[in-house]
């Protein structure tokens, strides 16, 4: 089995009124360190009440990388510069290529707004590599019936199959980089057993529950550090869970991330502002 270095717990780091836990990056585990995923908050679990603001992403840029957002439940409103708008609702994800940049805004839908109710979101940045950082920006936004489920176990595990392939069956994105993403809900005492080619990097988070995996315990709110010395991982739930799980190989290039741009040199991020305040990035509309 696949030798697990550490875990690193998610910090708590609340942004408004909107309970968050930074996953990644940590003071235990670096941008970079997971190469190539780059970033992930978890938001929620909350229950907002009728009348509330939302979530509070309004218009802010990105270059260089893709973000996948996963709701687990309430909604996301998207809207960017590339005249793309959707309403993605629970069990449905957004996965927008920002690429050589664009503007996006994230906010809760007038209906979320106004009735309220639970909310728990994901979002991960992926790493592009250099030779399509600066490619034309993209998004897809999937509801929950688009998204192929994988039924394993008599029903027990069901993989919910966003990128790559799992077996037959094929995910609706095929990123730059080839990685497999997913989440992967449990019923308490299923088990599933899962080969990883030993030179890529695993990202597993645990989003609720509990689940041995390689016969060590990992509570909700972690991230599993990984070695590179076996295929084989076995995951156990000891209660019914929820995890976010990926792989792929490092694209081991130099990684520069200054606030909403994640590049290879400081020069490139240097002209990331300035392309941004020139407009490049496209014009807001309201």
């Amino acid at each position: 089995m696949r030798k697990i270095n550490k875990l690193h717990k998610a910090a708590y780091a609340p942004i408004a009124d909107l309970v968050t836990y930074r996953a990644l990056p940590t003071d235990s585990m670096p941008m970079g360190a997971l190469d190539p995923f780059l970033f992930l908050n978890h938001h929620g679990p909350q229950v907002y009440k009728p009348k509330n603001q939302g979530l509070p992403f309004g218009p802010h840029p990105h270059r260089g990388f893709e973000t996948v957002t996963f709701i687990l439940e309430g909604d996301i409103m998207h809207k960017d510069t590339g005249g793309h708008e959707s309403i993605i609702e629970a069990g449905g994800i957004q996965w927008m290529t920002a690429g050589s940049g664009l503007i996006h805004a994230e906010i809760s839908s007038d209906a979320f707004k106004a009735q309220g109710g639970p909310l728990e979101i994901l979002q991960l940045w992926l790493n592009l590599p250099t030779q399509h950082k600066m490619t034309a920006p993209h998004y897809v936004g999937l509801q929950k019936d688009e998204i192929p489920s994988v039924s394993l176990q008599d029903g027990k595990v069901n993989v919910h199959l966003v990128a790559g392939s799992w077996g037959d069956t094929a995910a609706p994105i095929q990123s730059f980089t080839n990685l497999l993403l997913s989440w992967i809900t449990f019923q308490t005492g299923s088990q599933l057993n899962v080969q990883v080619p030993i030179e890529n990097t695993i990202f597993l988070y645990v989003v609720k529950g509990e689940l041995n995996i390689n016969g060590q315990t990992v509570p909700q709110l972690n991230l599993v550090e990984f070695a590179n010395d076996d295929e084989n991982l076995i995951l156990e739930a000891t209660t019914d869970s929820i995890i976010l799980f990926g792989h792929g190989k490092p694209l081991q290039e130099p990684i520069v991330a200054y606030g909403p741009f994640v590049m290879n040199t400081e020069d490139e991020i240097q002209q990331a502002y300035q392309d941004y305040q020139q407009g490049k990035f496209g014009t807001w509309k309201g």
